[in-house]
């Protein structure tokens, strides 16, 4: 479970960027559906991690890990649209895309590695 324990880590401080973008995209007038759109899937994955360390069962803690894998996915979606839109430079887009990737692969291996072992 150590690999879950550095995803649940690095997922904390993938939130804490998100949570300063969308402050920042809120105070540059970027349209506010779409930041809270990346606020809402952006810091879902560390909580549904977190979720998953306290679940009861291997399949409870697998399906919270499928969760924060499906937001991470869309996180990279809704980081995408907003460098593609021209409302987030994409230097800094590039470096949370890069973030939202490993924490993609992460939960993907861990979700693959407990099925496995079940």
């Amino acid at each position: 479970m150590e690999e879950g324990g550095t995803a649940l880590y690095k997922s904390f401080l993938f939130a804490q960027r998100i949570v300063k973008l969308y402050k920042h995209l809120l105070a540059s007038g970027q349209p506010w559906a779409l930041a809270e759109q990346l606020l809402r899937s952006g810091t879902s994955i560390g909580a549904n991690l977190e979720e998953a360390t306290g679940g009861f069962s291997r399949r409870d803690f697998t399906a919270k890990c499928s969760i924060a894998y499906k937001e991470a996915r869309e996180t990279h979606y809704w980081l995408r649209l907003l460098r593609e839109t021209d409302c987030l430079e994409p230097r800094l887009a590039n470096s949370l895309l890069a973030e939202a990737e490993e924490l993609r692969r992460m939960l993907s291996a861990i979700v693959r590695s407990t099925r496995e072992n079940s």
